[in-house]
């Protein structure tokens, strides 16, 4: 497996309190976490920690800036009892454009010597600024042919219309047999699915061709994302949507009133 410039779909589905569905089209890029400085070398249009119409800065990512990503997987990993597997690490993520960058959720695909995947770690971004990690490995995976399925609790405020108690479920299908990716995933709440996403993209080799032509389609892929965030939240506030606020802000608002 190799790097890749990914494009596609998203799809998100509500199913309940109230029904809610959208598309969108999306640009991700499959980048080897070893090789980012060698990866922006394909054009004068990417950088790697320099402003650029498109652009990859590893503070964008969880854990100290002066560490590689690798070391803060690493880190990472033994916090949660785990150990990182030995081989190549491939981030999907969004790039930076013109210097704005929101990543809802970035995936590392982590690989053994002999190319197993071993564990994918989901980044969950959220618009307060919040950030948690899922470690999806052999302890919270059962698996078909040919795909991964994990599920884990939620632990961080995401929706203001999905409340904090529910489980994660996430399906990825193996990229080493096909050059399309697929992830879904499902929230659950009392036994049911009540939202789901699936992204769907096709992986092309990483090239200067290949990026351009995406960037042509898709110039301001972050700031597209975030805009569709807000959006698709005020309609789920006209249908009637229930609001949750962010836990972790009533509980400070309740320790700062006993002061």
């Amino acid at each position: 497996m190799e790097s890749a410039i990914c494009t596609g779909n998203l799809r998100h589905r509500r199913f309940t309190p109230v029904k809610h569905d959208f598309t969108y089209p999306i640009f991700m890029v499959l980048m080897d976490i070893d090789c980012l400085a060698d990866l922006v070398q394909v054009s004068p249009f990417i950088s790697h920690n320099r402003w650029n119409w498109a652009a990859f800065y590893e503070r964008d990512h969880f854990g100290e800036p002066h560490l590689s990503l690798r070391e803060r997987l690493a880190q990472d990993a033994e916090a949660n009892g785990l150990a990182l597997p030995d081989g190549r690490i491939f981030l999907l993520t969004h790039l930076r454009y013109c210097g704005y960058v929101f990543n809802p959720v970035s995936f590392f695909y982590c690989y053994d010597r002999a190319e197993s995947l071993q564990a994918i770690v989901a980044e969950v971004n959220n618009t307060f600024g919040d950030s948690e990690n899922y470690w999806l490995a052999s302890h919270n995976e059962w698996r078909a042919e040919k795909v991964h399925r994990y599920r884990d609790a939620k632990r961080m405020h995401v929706s203001p219309f999905n409340r904090l108690h529910l489980d994660y479920t996430f399906v990825f299908n193996e990229l080493t047999a096909s050059n399309q990716l697929m992830i879904h995933m499902n929230t659950i709440a009392d036994g049911q699915v009540n939202l789901d996403a699936t992204l769907q993209l096709e992986r092309r080799a990483w090239s200067g061709k290949a990026l351009h032509q995406a960037l042509l389609k898709h110039p301001w892929m972050t700031a597209k994302v975030i805009t569709a965030i807000h959006w698709q939240a005020l309609k789920l506030y006209w249908k009637g949507a229930k609001f949750y606020p962010d836990p972790g802000v009533r509980q400070k608002e309740k320790g700062q009133s006993k002061k």
